[in-house]
């Protein structure tokens, strides 16, 4: 990720292509990852995991209310002193608490953590489909708060342009391929079991990721977003949204240890830290007018950050959660196999049945 990174800041897409750039790779590539997870997901397995409404509850209040809460917590200490932080910064901030899970990153690597994939699936439809609704809702709370650094927006009114924006990426990336998907499994399940898991076509997931960042630095570097803002706000950025993240991931995971298994507790710890940039955008722009392009780009600084630090820290996590479940999978193999020994002794035993009674 480091060398997509390094490659964006030398070289960028013209600015009159990076509108179509965006676009593009972002519904390309989300729509890659979910059509190949409707190719490998069990239907009966994913309507299994929309039964699971605690657990949904569970996620979706720690996505929004625990996460913003948090993050305003800090936004509020670092508010203190106004020349320590650019506002635009600080308000950043609040759209990256507020914003759902992501839709990429958490799916791809719930699946290399050998968490419940489906239900990482489940919780990223549900999330991103209650965006438009909660996100400004929890934004309009917290910057309702009379602090200095929100004296500088002005609100605008266009919330039907939102949910223009989010459903069209829900339906065109998500909900349309992951059907897709479901049909060519069905209809061919040996050819789509071969290409994509014997092949080892699921890795073409991680590639889809990848672009996602790297469209994402591209687009930073080509603004001049990192430019405009001081040094020492970025290291301190960098600090805050990895501490975030980890306290973020220490409470799920502390919370969800007590009541769910293994595999689902992965799952929701990498839905509940995770955030979602796609969404962050179109709200930021169409939430309030009047912002320069300069502003803008400054407020999306902290999501852009953090996206790659998700998909950083996320990449670690696979092998800590690995070896945190092996034993669980390795038992469970145990005794799949055990109870396939116990069917074939059960068998021969008919068999040997049968024939003394013929004889």
């Amino acid at each position: 990720m480091s060398i997509i990174i390094l490659i964006a800041s030398q070289v960028q897409v013209p600015e009159s292509q990076q509108r179509v750039k965006r676009t593009v790779v972002t519904y390309l590539s989300v729509s890659v990852i979910f059509f190949i997870n409707g190719c490998t997901l069990s239907t009966r397995v994913l309507f299994d995991n929309y039964k699971k409404w605690k657990i949904h509850a569970f996620v979706q209040l720690q996505c929004y209310l625990v996460t913003s809460a948090a993050t305003f917590a800090i936004v509020s200490l670092c508010a203190t002193t106004k020349s320590f932080m650019d506002p635009w910064l600080l308000i950043g901030f609040l759209f990256l608490g507020s914003a759902p899970t992501t839709m990429s990153s958490n799916v791809v690597m719930t699946r290399q953590a050998h968490g419940n994939t489906a239900l990482t699936v489940v919780q990223s439809v549900i999330g991103n489909f209650l965006c438009p609704f909660l996100t400004p809702i929890l934004l309009q709370m917290y910057l309702s708060s009379g602090a200095w650094y929100s004296k500088v927006l002005v609100s605008g009114d266009n919330y039907e342009e939102i949910y223009r924006r989010v459903f069209q990426q829900l339906g065109l990336s998500l909900f349309l391929p992951m059907a897709i998907g479901q049909i060519v499994q069905y209809l061919f399940p040996k050819p789509t079991k071969k290409i994509f898991v014997d092949w080892k076509l699921m890795k073409l997931s991680s590639v889809a990721l990848l672009s996602l960042v790297w469209q994402t630095f591209d687009q930073a570097f080509r603004s001049g977003a990192f430019d405009s803002v001081k040094p020492s706000n970025i290291v301190f950025i960098v600090f805050i949204n990895i501490a975030l993240y980890f306290i973020w991931l220490g409470i799920c995971f502390a919370a969800s240890t007590i009541w769910l298994d293994k595999r689902d507790v992965i799952a929701c710890c990498y839905c509940c830290p995770s955030k979602a940039l796609s969404m962050v955008v179109p709200l930021s722009s169409v939430m309030y007018i009047n912002v320069s392009p300069i502003n803008q780009s400054k407020l999306q600084i902290p999501a852009i950050i953090f996206q790659a630090l998700q998909v950083a820290i996320g990449g670690i996590l696979t092998v800590v959660f690995r070896r945190w479940i092996s034993p669980v999978a390795e038992e469970d193999s145990g005794g799949r196999a055990e109870e396939g020994e116990g069917k074939r002794e059960s068998a021969q035993a008919q068999g040997t049945g049968q024939s003394n009674a013929e004889a």
